[in-house]
């Protein structure tokens, strides 16, 4: 099986849509196909295709440390930061726990470090805390958040220097 992490194209945005709701069916944080494109920055936007089959994706774009895209409408407002939010990362169910999760986060950890960015943010929801604080991220239990992530999200960052390189 050939695992490509690439951009994200035009053609994948079905699978991407298909794979959001697959990975959020049980929750309210589906966003759906506009929500996701508008949170689409050029060149911080992943997928991981196998053997042509879309099995996951990356969707992150430059935000304000301790700010994040409003769940209950798109982005409208382009954001210039030195801060790089990681919106979404799903990879599909029978997939997962290959190690191809942190992959990808490591992909679009030196993506980011190559375009600039200093730090990295994210909203760890259904309880994925464990596994990002296993990349490098730290928790900000200050930060509050609004009920539509769930009641077990955590705002977490990391300065790109402290998150692990890729091997």
């Amino acid at each position: 099986m050939t695992h490509l992490i690439r951009a994200v194209t035009e053609a994948d945005w079905p699978e991407v849509v298909a794979l959001e709701a697959e990975a959020y069916a049980d929750t309210a944080l589906v966003e759906g196909e506009a929500a996701l494109r508008s949170r689409a920055s050029a060149g911080t936007c992943l997928v991981l295709d196998l053997d042509g089959r879309i099995a996951g994706y990356a969707l992150a774009l430059p935000y304000p440390r301790f700010r994040y895209p409003d769940l209950t409408r798109p982005e409208t407002t382009p954001h210039c930061s030195a801060n790089l939010h990681l919106h979404d990362l799903v990879v599909t169910a029978p997939l997962r726990r290959r190690g191809l999760g942190s992959r990808m986060a490591r992909h679009l950890t030196d993506t980011a470090r190559t375009r600039g960015f200093r730090t990295m943010s994210l909203i760890a929801v259904a309880g994925r805390e464990p596994f990002w604080r296993a990349n490098g991220y730290r928790a900000h239990p200050e930060a509050r958040l609004p009920a539509a992530y769930g009641p077990r999200a955590v705002y977490m960052s990391a300065r790109l220097a402290a998150v692990r390189k890729a091997s």
